[in-house]
C-alpha cells in the first residue's frame, strides 16, 4: 500500500511509525534510494528484512538515526567520524563505527556497525516518530536494481507493504559507506560523498576493494548487486571506439535474435541511429546518470531488453559511484576498447 506523503503527511508518518513499533517493515523515501526499514533493536522485525528481500544474513544493514546523538548512543565515535558526521550529515554518508548495542543480526555478527543520518524530511521524520533508529537497506529484492521511487518498490513487494511515497530520489544511487574505526578512513562503497570531499575533511582517505570471502563490513561489497535481469556489458575507452563497438555489438546482438538495449550519453544518442537507446544524462554531469541508473536498469527489464551495452560514464565525482554500481550490474564484463586511427 503506498501512502503519498502530501497534505495527510503527519497522519501518513505516524500510520508508518506504528508498524515500525509493532514489529514490522516499512519502505521509506531517502535522498539516495528507498529504504526497507524496521526497528533496529528489534531481532524478529529486522529478521523480516532479510526474509523478504530474500537477503543474505552476512550482509550487514545500516542504521538510520535522526540526530548526531542518536549515533553516539549506539557507536563509538572517534575524531575523524565527528569531524564527517558534522560536515556531511544530514547526507549521504554512513560511517562504519564500533558497535554499542545494535543486534548482531543488523551488524551480521562484525563488531562495527553502519550508521547514518539521512538528508530526508520523511525519512528523519518516521525514524522520529517511531522513536528507534531503523535498520534498512534498500526496498528491492535482493541483487536487483534498487529502487528510486515508490512504484519500483511496489514492483518488488505487491501492494502488502506499507510504502511511504516523497517522489523520486534527489541522489540516485546510495551512500558512500567509509569505515572510520582505523585512524585513515577507508571507502567501502562509493556514493556522492567522494573520496576527495572526506580527504579534505580528515586529512586523508583510502579506498578499499571488495574481499573476496568472508563477511563484508558494508553493504555492497560481497554479492552481485544493481543487476537487471538483461545481460549487461560496460565498454569503455575513447570515445568514437566505444560508440563503433557498441554498435557493432548491438547489431551481432540483434541478428542473433537477442532484443539489445545501448545506454549512452545524450551528447553520443544521435551516433546509434535507430538502434534502441536509453539517454543516461549528459556527459559533463554523472549526477544524471546517478540519479538515472536504476530507473533505466528497471526499464530495460520491463521492455523486454536481453542485453545492455552502456557506455562508461567518466569515473569523475560521483561517476565513479556510478560504474561502481554498473561494473557489478555487470558482473564485472567490461570491454574496453581504443581508436587505433
Amino acid at each position: 500500500m503506498i501512502l503519498v506523503l502530501d497534505s495527510e503527511y503527519k497522519k501518513h508518518i505516524e500510520d508508518a511509525a506504528a508498524v515500525i513499533k509493532n514489529g514490522g517493515v516499512v519502505a521509506f523515501p531517502t535522498e539516495t534510494v528507498y529504504g526497507l526499514g524496521a526497528n533496529a533493536y528489534d531481532e524478529s522485525a529486522v529478521a523480516k528484512i532479510f526474509e523478504l528481500k530474500g537477503r543474505p544474513q552476512d550482509n550487514p544493514l545500516i542504521v538510520h538515526v535522526e540526530s548526531l546523538p542518536a549515533a553516539k548512543s549506539i557507536a563509538a565515535f572517534g575524531e575523524n567520524a565527528e569531524r564527517l558526521a558534522r560536515r556531511f550529515w544530514p547526507g549521504p554518508l554512513t560511517l562504519v563505527l564500533e558497535n554499542k548495542g545494535i543486534p548482531s543480526i543488523v551488524t551480521a555478527g562484525l563488531g562495527t556497525v553502519a550508521v547514518r543520518m539521512p538528508d530526508s524530511d520523511a525519512a528523519l521524520s518516521l525514524i522520529s516518530a517511531s522513536g528507534v533508529p531503523i535498520a534498512a537497506p534498500s526496498a528491492n529484492k535482493s541483487g536487483s536494481p534498487s529502487p528510486t521511487c515508490a512504484r519500483h518498490v511496489q514492483n518488488d513487494f505487491g501492494d502488502s507493504l506499507l510504502i511511504l511515497d516523497a517522489g523520486e530520489c534527489g541522489i540516485g544511487v546510495e551512500s558512500t559507506v567509509v569505515d572510520v574505526t582505523g585512524e585513515v578512513p577507508v571507502i567501502l562503497r562509493p556514493g556522492a560523498v567522494t573520496a576527495e570531499m572526506i580527504a579534505q575533511e580528515a586529512g586523508s582517505a583510502e579506498i578499499s576493494s571488495a574481499a573476496p570471502g568472508g563477511t563484508p563490513p558494508s553493504p555492497g561489497m560481497k554479492y552481485r548487486h544493481y543487476a537487471p535481469r538483461a545481460d549487461v556489458t560496460v565498454v569503455e575507452g575513447d570515445r568514437a571506439a566505444v560508440i563503433e563497438a557498441i554498435k557493432f555489438l548491438y547489431d551481432k546482438a540483434l541478428k542473433n535474435g537477442d532484443k539489445p538495449l545501448v545506454m549512452a550519453c545524450r551528447e553520443n544518442r544521435k551516433h546509434y541511429g535507430k538502434r534502441d537507446v536509453f539517454v543516461t544524462g549528459s556527459e559533463t554531469d554523472p549526477r544524471e546518470a546517478a540519479k538515472n541508473l536504476y530507473s533505466l536498469l528497471r526499464s530495460a527489464d520491463e521492455n523486454g531488453y536481453t542485453g545492455i551495452f552502456f557506455e562508461a560514464v567518466k569515473k569523475e565525482g560521483i561517476g565513479f559511484a556510478v560504474m561502481n554500481r554498473v561494473y557489478k550490474a555487470a558482473s564485472y564484463n567490461v570491454i574496453r576498447v581504443t581508436d587505433k586511427r
